[in-house]
């Protein structure tokens, strides 16, 4: 199996054990959503999928109605996405990607827990490229369905691995060939169970457990702060 499978597998979706934190990160994408596609889910698939999302995180039906009022609201505040980029002790690469309805506040908070924490900020392109942008969908198992055969017939979706994962199969492919992969598994009947963006570090750096846990300090800060939604790093 590759690298994919590997990383999920080390990193056990560790990041947010934080209930409270994935509601908020997933309204925050609907709203999103919403603003750039409309409020329906059958004329605007990124909304649908994050309606999955929603259901396998156990977010409560009501939360994801109200986020996509809040989005069809004059008084809501736009949330900008972006992506900072820098390096956490002992050259660990790591990326924070936010949803921010103040970019000055964010930039500065992040800043902050660099510094404050044996790391620095860096400029765009500074660790990009140390890591590969994917898709990954988590569908329902078929019966019959054999993994070699869905892989080949996904290839010229720009999916790039296969493999099963309990009842379910993962698909990881290209940034880019997230729509097209989406709509083969709703156009063939395919439960989507949750869909996402992951940052894929091309190598790792092994630390020992003393670095490991200064560098856990840092990534912790992030993830308790209410604009970041996700972190990657590079750290085995």
């Amino acid at each position: 199996m590759g690298r994919a499978f590997e990383y999920r597998k080390a990193r056990k979706l560790k990041r947010w054990g934080n209930m409270a934190k994935t509601f908020t990160r997933i309204g925050r994408e609907i709203i999103n959503a919403v603003k750039s596609g409309g409020p329906d889910p059958h004329s605007n698939p990124r909304l649908r999928v994050l309606m999955q999302n929603a259901k396998a995180a156990n977010m409560p039906k009501e939360n994801v109605e109200r986020a996509i009022k809040k989005a069809t609201s004059k008084e809501q505040t736009d949330y900008k996405e972006l992506v900072y980029e820098g390096y956490g002790p002992y050259g660990i690469a790591i990326m924070v990607e936010t949803a921010t309805d103040n970019p000055t506040r964010t930039v500065a908070n992040v800043r902050s827990y660099f510094n404050k924490l044996g790391g620095s900020l860096g400029t765009s392109g500074s660790v990009d490229y140390m890591f590969e942008h994917k898709c990954n969908f988590k569908v329902k198992q078929k019966e019959g369905v054999d993994l070699e055969e869905l892989e080949l017939e996904l290839i010229d979706s720009g999916v790039q691995e296969v493999f099963a994962e309990e009842d379910s199969i993962m698909i990881y492919g290209d940034f880019e060939a997230f729509g097209p992969i989406q709509k083969y598994f709703e156009e063939n009947g395919y439960e989507i169970i949750n869909a996402e963006f992951e940052r894929i570090p091309q190598d790792t750096k092994t630390l020992t457990e003393e670095q490991v846990a200064d560098v856990e300090k840092l990534l912790n800060k992030f993830e308790d702060d209410d604009d970041v939604t996700n972190v990657f790093h590079n750290m085995a």
